[in-house]
């Protein structure tokens, strides 16, 4: 499934420095140990030449030898090669593939071979995207993600792909867009480790037949409409709310059924009722100025009436005692 916007990641836009075929064969003709090699066969050559004139040797040898010795110097110069400890250069003897040479000095036939490729075994590091890919419910993402990988076969990324960087960068952008194409918008923001994975398993199969392989694949960021990530902030702060009231719900049940059970208690007991609703009574009044409401029905229930008279009529009968003692 195709998105609406496709993008080329920087990394396929810029050339590769010295690692994609032939983009450095040239620029690697020669190298310091050979340039050395040749700039001394050269002031020998010229040394010995002064001293054979100096020794009266005829001009015609003095010729042959510093002429053989310049080729000698610039055989050396074309032929000498050296690789670094992390490359395999890829050398081709009249347009045929010779074979793989490095790390370290190796020689070369000059004319006849040519190090096409020097090729990088290092783990990369490819970014690449998807803009605005739609999502199985038809909703348009843009995905940003990494890979890591390195080339295990130099001798099948140099032979059986032009740019396998450019290779395996747009096969890393395909995949992904795939992925999020089957994938609904739920699944890529909650799943992102199963989509590494499956991503992982898609770019290894394609780039394992130019010599490539994953190492991992990492999602970094999942960029949603402004419109839908409101409506989903405001969708989870509703989900939260009736969390909420759920739990609140359930207290309420819970409390219901503690009165309940305290209600059978008092079913066949009205002292321990009463004694109760002194207690209540108690501490409802015992802070200066509190005001107590009591539904009438629990006043005739539970007698409260003749309780609150005979503590009035015991405070009105020890007030005058109190005074006149």
């Amino acid at each position: 499934m195709f998105g609406l916007t496709q993008k080329t990641s920087s990394t396929s836009e810029q050339p590769a420095a010295d690692t994609a075929p032939g983009s450095s064969s040239t620029a690697r003709l020669v190298n310091g140990v050979s340039a050395t090699i040749f700039a001394v066969v050269i002031v020998g050559a010229v040394l010995l030449a002064v001293l054979f004139d100096s020794l009266g040797v005829s001009d015609d040898v003095i010729a042959f030898v510093v002429v053989g010795l310049a080729l000698v110097g610039v055989y050396l110069l074309f032929a000498l090669k050296i690789a670094n400890e992390w490359e395999k250069a890829v050398v081709l003897r009249v347009g045929k593939f010779r074979g793989l040479r490095g790390p370290g000095l190796f020689w070369i036939i000059p004319i006849v071979d040519n190090v096409t490729a020097w090729v990088d075994n290092r783990i990369r590091v490819t970014p690449f995207a998807a803009e605005k890919t739609l999502t199985k419910d038809t909703v348009p993402v843009s995905v940003d993600a990494v890979l890591f990988w390195m080339v295990w076969d130099a001798q099948k990324a140099a032979l059986e792909v032009r740019d396998y960087e450019a290779a395996v960068d747009w096969a890393a952008q395909t995949a992904l867009r795939d992925i999020i194409g089957k994938m609904p918008l739920a699944d890529i923001l909650v799943g992102r480790e199963a989509v590494d994975v499956e991503l992982r398993r898609i770019i290894d199969e394609r780039t394992a037949p130019w010599g490539a392989s994953v190492n991992s694949v990492e999602i970094r960021d999942v960029i949603i409409p402004s419109g839908l990530e409101d409506a989903m902030s405001r969708e989870a702060q509703a989900e939260r709310e009736r969390q909420a009231r759920i739990i609140l719900g359930e207290s309420e049940k819970q409390i219901a059924a503690s009165f309940a059970e305290a209600s059978q208690a008092y079913i066949g007991n009205p002292t321990a009722l009463h004694l109760r609703a002194m207690n209540m009574l108690f501490e409802g009044l015992k802070e200066k100025g509190a005001l107590v409401i009591v539904p009438s029905s629990a006043v005739d229930t539970m007698n409260l009436g003749g309780l609150s008279g005979m503590t009035a009529l015991a405070k009105s009968v020890g007030g005058p005692e109190g005074s006149a003692n």
